[in-house]
C-alpha cells in the first residue's frame, strides 16, 4: 500500500493530478479551503492507491509526496 502526502496549503487547485490519477482516487475537496483560498486535492481511498506516482510526476508544483 503507497502512501500519498500533499501539501495542501501550496496547491492550487488546478486539478491536473485528479485527471491524471488511473484509479480515479483523488479529488479536489470540496470542504476545505488552503491559505492561497483553492480547494486542495485529496485522496479518496488510500487503501486503493497503488502509488504509481503519475499524480505527482503531473503536479506542476511539486505538492504531491509518494512513498512506496
Amino acid at each position: 500500500m503507497a502512501k500519498l502526502t500533499f501539501a495542501t496549503d501550496l496547491c492550487k487547485g488546478c486539478g491536473l493530478c485528479v485527471n491524471a490519477c488511473p484509479k480515479h482516487l483523488l479529488r479536489l475537496a470540496t470542504d476545505k479551503i488552503n491559505k492561497k483560498g483553492h480547494h486542495p486535492a485529496e485522496l479518496t481511498d488510500p487503501a486503493a492507491c497503488v502509488g504509481c506516482a503519475s499524480c505527482a510526476i503531473m503536479c506542476p508544483d511539486c505538492v504531491i509526496r509518494v512513498e512506496r
